[in-house]
């Protein structure tokens, strides 16, 4: 080994993917702790840094190369000793003078000052921030202001962040290519319009999700309404995965502006958002012709806010304006929030077959307490020759029947859960048949192990009827 130039040694270490195996062939000879101590760019820490000042100045002064850093702190307690604090992002700043990408989690003594003392990391391009109570909206501002190359912003539970300049500032430099925001109580849909003209221009990917129990029981009624009621001024043509969860929508306003302004979205994932129509999803599907995945959730006409004289609703036409625009769709997931009503569905099986027949690269189909769903449906399914994953959840109009139909589809992975039409009969054409690779069957009361082995080359079981009762 000692005869091998520093080129070959250095690419023998880049396959070494776990930290404690570079930790281990670095012990071999001084030669290796060096080529390991230049080469590592990634560092983690946590609960075992003990003491926590003096053990990160010691990391960040062996590995001066470093460009990526997570401090991670979940499960921690106090005794398990102190964590890393404002003092302790200095010693970043001071000694990783390459970081690009820091993350912390769940960092209870990270403050304002700590971030502000970030600000002169010129290199820094992504942060990501979970559970970090102690920062607000004067600690993410002093951070951009100075780091003009923040391309990825990601807060997740910053439940003290509450002014919203620094997506102004974020907006002006017009780097920002991911942002994500989820559960951050102090920020709403209608703050995104901070961002102007120049924060949506290489904007790729737009995550912004409402802590539900806050919205419903704090601010959905008038506040929440006007909340969502800014213009956005932007241009989403970059934009490539779009998610929303818990969101208000308003005609011709906030979050609709984006949604009908995207054209290259290849990912979309609707959850609970209220307010949501048909005039919202037929032209965003007219300008997505590459949405490969989709994901609606959608909400009960009980969710809706009573100062809404004629309730919004989604309705076939969306279903079928994606079958005709998004022909190159893979996987589509449909869910009803209140299945015990299902006389409020907003989709018909017609509407579901429109979208599988015109969708001719359709692989996966999910479908969540789609009560319209029945047996007629499974038969029509059967003719689709791209569809190979099927899940149904709580689709009750699903019998025998129609599961018998499964023989001559294409279908190889299937999921059942909490189906109460389907019993171990419907599974005895496909005994000893094997056309299926991989049956799932959770929680559904007719169905018993016994009665469905040898259907599949591949059998997960569970039975647990509480939901029931």
């Amino acid at each position: 080994m000692e005869e091998l130039p520093d080129e070959v040694v250095s690419n023998i270490f880049g396959r070494i993917s776990s930290s404690s195996g570079r930790n281990t062939v670095a012990l071999v000879c001084s030669r290796f702790y060096d080529l390991e101590r230049c080469q590592r760019d990634h560092l983690r820490v946590g609960c075992g840094l003990h003491p926590a000042r003096p053990a990160l100045r010691s990391l960040c002064s062996r590995f001066p190369f470093l460009t990526t850093v997570e401090v991670l702190y979940a499960g921690w307690m106090s005794k398990l000793g102190k964590q890393v604090d404002d003092e302790g992002l200095t010693i970043l700043a001071t000694h990783c003078t390459y970081l690009r990408d820091l993350s912390l989690s769940f960092c209870s003594f990270i403050t304002d000052v700590g971030l502000s003392n970030l600000a002169g990391c010129s290199r820094l391009t992504a942060l990501r921030l979970n559970f970090t109570p102690g920062i607000t909206g004067r600690g993410l501002l002093s951070l951009v202001a100075g780091c003009k190359k923040i391309s990825i912003l990601h807060l997740t539970r910053c439940l003290n962040v509450s002014s919203v300049e620094w997506l102004e500032f974020l907006g002006h430099h017009g780097n920002l290519e991911s942002l994500a925001i989820r559960n951050c109580r102090g920020i709403g849909e209608g703050d995104l319009a901070k961002l102007g003209p120049g924060g949506w221009g290489k904007l790729q990917e737009l995550v912004f999700e409402v802590d539900a129990n806050h919205r419903y029981m704090k601010v959905f009624g008038h506040l929440a309404a006007e909340s969502s009621c800014h213009h956005f001024h932007t241009d989403c043509a970059a934009l490539r995965v779009l998610s929303f969860t818990n969101c208000l929508t308003t005609p011709g306003r906030g979050l609709a502006c984006v949604l009908v302004k995207c054209q290259a979205l290849t990912e979309l994932h609707l959850d609970m958002c209220i307010g949501l129509r048909d005039d919202d999803l037929v032209p965003l599907a007219r300008n997505s012709p590459f949405l490969r995945s989709l994901s609606l959730r959608i909400p009960s006409d009980f969710s809706m806010s009573i100062r809404l004289c004629s309730p919004p609703r989604l309705t076939d036409s969306s279903l079928k304006a994606i079958a005709r625009h998004c022909s190159y769709l893979e996987k589509v997931a449909i869910s009803f929030a209140d299945g015990e009503f299902p006389l409020f569905s907003s989709f018909t099986v017609e509407g579901i077959l429109a979208l599988v027949e015109g969708c001719s690269f359709l692989r996966v189909l999910v479908l969540d307490r789609a009560y319209s769903f029945n047996d007629s449906g499974m038969e029509a399914l059967c003719f689709s020759q791209s569809l190979e994953v099927l899940e149904l959840v709580q689709c009750q109009e699903v019998s025998d029947e129609g599961l018998k139909c499964i023989r001559s589809s294409n279908l190889k992975d299937i999921r059942l859960c909490r189906c109460l039409g389907i019993s171990n009969a419907g599974f005895s054409s496909l005994i000893g048949f094997r056309s299926l690779d991989m049956l799932r069957v959770e929680d559904c009361p007719q169905i018993t192990k016994e009665g469905i082995e040898g259907s599949a080359k591949v059998i997960s079981f569970r039975r647990d009827l509480s939901w029931m009762y």
